[in-house]
């Protein structure tokens, strides 16, 4: 048997889950957890990064892969640093927005509104909260 992945929406689910452990080989890996986001929501953060980076706020003038980690930090994912092989400076490792949860993301991206907001962003696409205000 090679890998598997399922997703539990059901009981038809939690059954056939079932039979896959019941089938499972000596040594099998089991892992359970929350499912990550989704590509919709992947693709509104990659384009509210792109306004906020043609936006410029305050004069930034910054990559849409360095709003992400700057937002990614705003909201509590830090990263970590690690001497390269040389010694002589540091990798950094972390912003990997494709591990959070979609209650995570969402969070994620509520932090990239609210910060758009304070500095007058012009989004490419309306803002769905502020349509159902």
């Amino acid at each position: 048997m090679t890998g598997q992945t399922l997703r539990l929406r059901g009981s038809f689910q939690k059954e056939i889950a079932h039979r896959l452990i019941d089938r499972a080989p000596e040594d099998a890996v089991l892992n359970i957890r929350p499912s990550t986001r989704t590509s919709e929501q992947n693709d509104k953060m990659w384009a509210m990064l792109s306004d906020i980076s043609r936006a410029k706020p305050d004069g930034r003038d910054h990559t849409t892969d360095q709003w992400k980690a700057i937002f990614m930090a705003a909201c509590g994912h830090k990263p970590t640093f690690l001497p390269d092989l040389e010694r002589d400076g540091f990798i950094c490792l972390g912003y990997k927005s494709s591990r959070l949860t979609k209650a995570e993301f969402s969070d994620l991206i509520e932090a990239i509104y609210a910060y758009g907001a304070e500095h007058g962003v012009q989004w490419s696409e309306p803002n769905p909260y502020e349509q159902a205000a």
